[in-house]
């Protein structure tokens, strides 16, 4: 890890930057020793909710719900899949920041050279701006259903979060941590409350969490979604790059003497519990999601799955599938309940995808902007699709404008896809190297398998959903013509992937040989 070198002028806008991670809030939480197992627990907990957020954020919400619409409880097991390799991926993650003293994007850069780190710079800066596309759609919309304030200016009222961020910052990283946690249990208990009130059939749940050959079938074809693109839906949706980034950074918030191995090795087991609870909290979201698709709303009601589909069917009696939710429905709280969790959900994403921004900007090209500034850009660039898309549908019907905009937040999710391999294997072939890890704590050989398996699983089932991602950008109706221009393109970007994936792991393989030499040149000499 390089020296502190931030002794830059702190009225400069950007700045260089190559001293520890998230170096504000790094080490700044004291951690008790000798405590019991919750006591300790209690003080480790909070990186894994910031964590989590990413897996229960606007972008989930239609993909599990339509799910549940169109194939009942089937694509249940692909959300306990997901869930478990994103379990797995952020075990390695935290670890790797804990052991190393290194977040992702300092450790890829530590052992590639200057031009591959702006390459990937660059795709992980898309996918952040991508999710924070899902972000102010889903924040825009809430504010215009629960306020009934206009489309455009909500889209505009969501760049003021940043006077938000801008607070929590003052208040000390501990207490952003419980804010973040409070909004996950309003979301929690808004769709706990929604499926509780549905009564679904809760054999038929469990049943459809055992996968069957039929989960990622390519027919039937239902409402335009097959089981497989339902379930590259759900993957695409919930297993991001960014979040890897983010907790090998916030895992180093805690206090640690790194010369005491068993401090290191207290820290990594306490921060995977962290992790595992919040991740599980987040598979019950995501699951009570699918489970309202199939219980709350009568199969096939739901003819508009954007959010505004969503909130009008949990109001309309003749949507919903029984006489309890129908009573309640008619009071308006399912509808603002869901419109609540919308904007907590939004809320979230703002904190951890700024913070995850100023991670790759220091670790990939060492530069450093203050977090209101990071947002405010950002922001700023995300809302940009989004006013052009309110605008270019002004003059249709609301059913055209709600369309457009949801399928701006699908296909805004490409972005993800490309990302993904790039985060996922270089943390798998960090952990897996001695020379960060160390003998105690690099990847044991059950690890090793299940790491090589998911990434490996996942970037294949990504490549196989990209051309059915570009096709979208061209509509229902698309000509043949059209169809054949995005599957080239498609398969463009696949050959392109794989050739900065071979770049990536060649560089990262030498680096770490690099290492190695000079490792055992130290201790030799």
């Amino acid at each position: 890890m390089g020296n502190n070198n931030t002794q830059g002028k702190k009225h400069k806008l950007i700045e260089y930057a190559n001293g520890p991670s998230l170096e504000e809030i790094n080490g700044t939480v004291e951690v008790p020793k000798g405590k019991g197992f919750l006591k300790t627990l209690f003080m480790y907990s909070g990186p894994g909710a910031l964590v989590a957020v990413g897996y229960m954020d606007p972008g989930n919400w239609s993909t599990s719900i339509t799910g549940g619409q169109n194939f009942q409880y089937m694509l249940i097991s692909v959300i306990l899949m997901s869930s478990l390799i994103a379990m797995l991926l952020q075990y390695m993650a935290a670890k790797l920041g804990i052991v190393s003293q290194m977040d992702l994007a300092q450790a890829i850069r530590a052992r590639t050279g200057k031009t591959l780190g702006i390459v990937l710079w660059i795709l992980t800066e898309l996918a952040i701006m991508a999710t924070d596309i899902a972000e102010v759609i889903g924040a825009a919309i809430a504010l215009y259903l629960l306020f009934h304030i206009p489309l455009v200016i909500a889209v505009f009222l969501t760049v003021f979060d940043v006077l938000l961020l801008l607070l929590l910052t003052k208040i000390g990283f501990r207490k952003i941590e419980a804010i973040v946690v409070c909004l996950i249990f309003v979301i929690l208990i808004v769709f706990l409350y929604q499926v509780a009130l549905s009564n679904p059939n809760w054999g038929d749940v469990l049943k459809g969490f055992v996968p069957t050959g039929e989960t990622f079938a390519g027919s039937p074809s239902i409402g335009g979604m097959t089981p497989i693109s339902g379930a590259l839906g759900i993957i695409g949706a919930t297993v991001m790059p960014h979040n890897l980034y983010l907790h090998s950074a916030v895992s180093q918030t805690r206090k640690i003497d790194h010369d005491d191995e068993e401090d290191v090795a207290r820290t990594v087991r306490f921060s995977t519990w962290d992790s595992n609870i919040q991740l599980s909290l987040a598979f019950v979201v995501n699951s009570l999601l699918l489970i309202m698709g199939v219980a709350v709303f009568k199969s096939g009601a739901v003819k508009d799955p954007s959010f505004f589909g969503l909130f009008q069917a949990l109001s309309d009696s003749s949507a919903l599938s029984n006489g309890v939710l129908i009573a309640v429905a008619k009071s308006g709280i399912l509808s603002i309940l869901f419109a609540v969790a919308l904007l907590a959900s939004g809320q979230n994403s703002t904190i951890t995808g700024t913070l995850t921004g100023q991670v790759i900007m220091e670790g990939f090209i060492h530069m450093k902007m203050p977090l209101w500034a990071r947002r405010l850009v950002t922001r700023l660039i995300s809302v940009i699709p989004v006013l052009i898309c309110v605008s270019m549908t002004s003059n249709e019907s609301a059913i055209k404008q709600h369309e457009a905009i949801n399928t701006l937040m699908n296909n805004s999710q490409v972005f993800l896809a490309f990302a993904l391999p790039f985060s996922m294997l270089p943390l798998l072939m960090l952990t897996n190297s001695k020379v960060e890890m160390h003998d105690r704590f690099k990847n044991t050989l059950w690890v090793k398998i299940l790491g090589w398996f998911s990434v490996i699983a996942l970037t294949v089932l990504n490549m196989k959903g990209l051309p059915g991602s570009i096709e979208a950008f061209f509509g229902d109706n698309a000509t043949k013509a059209q169809l054949a221009l995005a599957d080239n393109i498609a398969y463009a970007l696949i050959v392109a992937i794989l050739a900065l994936l071979v770049w990536t792991m060649v560089d990262l393989y030498r680096g770490d040989k690099r290492l190695k030499e000079l490792h055992s040149a130290s201790v030799n000499g």
